[in-house]
């Protein structure tokens, strides 16, 4: 049975897959430093938790991880997010001269939010000019959905993000309502059967409602790294063990989505 690697950091998300886990008759090892136990990698391992320790645990594990790539939401078709997004560097960011949704593609170098123009970002100067970052028009999400996808089928998914804030209601529950839920729903299962859309096998995909257009994506994130808001832990391990490829087991297929260090 596959082993789930959770980082020191108890949270409800890693609580919550610990037990699912256990209930699937899965072994747990959480890790208490930046070094794995002997004999951890001949055991299955599947991991769940903060990229600095992916990144640097990966090879003691002798796993590899699966992402989307950096240019996965420019290239996603302009159906399915409804409004204009580019890949571009940091440097070219700071010459941007009107308003613009600017943030880095892997962790947070920097706030991703809307600024007024790229003299705004005021960026750590230790960060590289060439950086990746995405660059997009504004747009207001009304509410967002996160769902956690497996060989382009929905595992489990739930509300997100409403007004700005956790969509939970004040008993701790995700709430949407059915009309929500079935828009939302035929939204990512266009995207899901167009076969103009390059999807990892295993990956997170936010989708929202934008004021004046409709529901289209909003992100596509590692399955691995992804807070579970209320999606169905049990459903998100069959996720995370896709996501989570043994170096000696990576298919071509594969191959464009592992996550690169360095």
């Amino acid at each position: 049975m596959p082993t789930l690697v959770l980082s020191h950091h108890y949270s409800l998300d890693s609580n919550a897959l610990f037990t699912a886990a256990l209930a699937a008759g899965w072994d747990v090892e959480r890790l208490h430093s930046f070094r794995c136990p002997e004999g951890l990698a001949a055991r299955a391992p599947v991991f769940y938790g903060e990229t600095i320790l992916a990144d640097a645990i990966a090879d003691d594990l002798g796993i590899a991880l699966l992402e989307p790539t950096s240019d996965w939401l420019p290239r996603l078709p302009e159906r399915h997010r409804l409004r204009d997004v580019r890949l571009t560097t940091l440097a070219d960011a700071l010459t941007i001269r009107e308003r613009v949704f600017v943030k880095p593609t892997d962790e947070k170098c920097f706030p991703a939010r809307v600024y007024a123009d790229g003299s705004s970002l005021d960026p750590d100067p230790v960060l590289p000019p060439d950086l990746p970052v995405l660059v997009s028009e504004p747009v207001v999400f009304e509410v967002e959905f996160r769902f956690f996808v497996l060989e382009r089928e929905v595992a489990t998914f739930s509300p997100y993000i409403r007004g700005g804030e956790l969509a939970r209601n004040p008993a701790g529950e995700w709430e949407a309502d059915q009309a929500e839920i079935e828009a939302v729903t035929s939204s990512i299962q266009a995207m899901l059967a167009d076969v103009e859309v390059e999807l990892p096998p295993a990956v997170v995909v936010d989708v929202g409602r934008m004021a004046g257009r409709g529901w289209g994506v909003v992100e596509a994130n590692p399955a691995w790294a992804s807070g579970l808001c209320g999606c169905d832990p049990a459903g998100v391990l069959s996720v995370l063990r896709r996501a989570t490829v043994a170096r000696d087991m990576i298919s071509e297929a594969d191959r464009r989505w592992l996550r690169r260090v360095g």
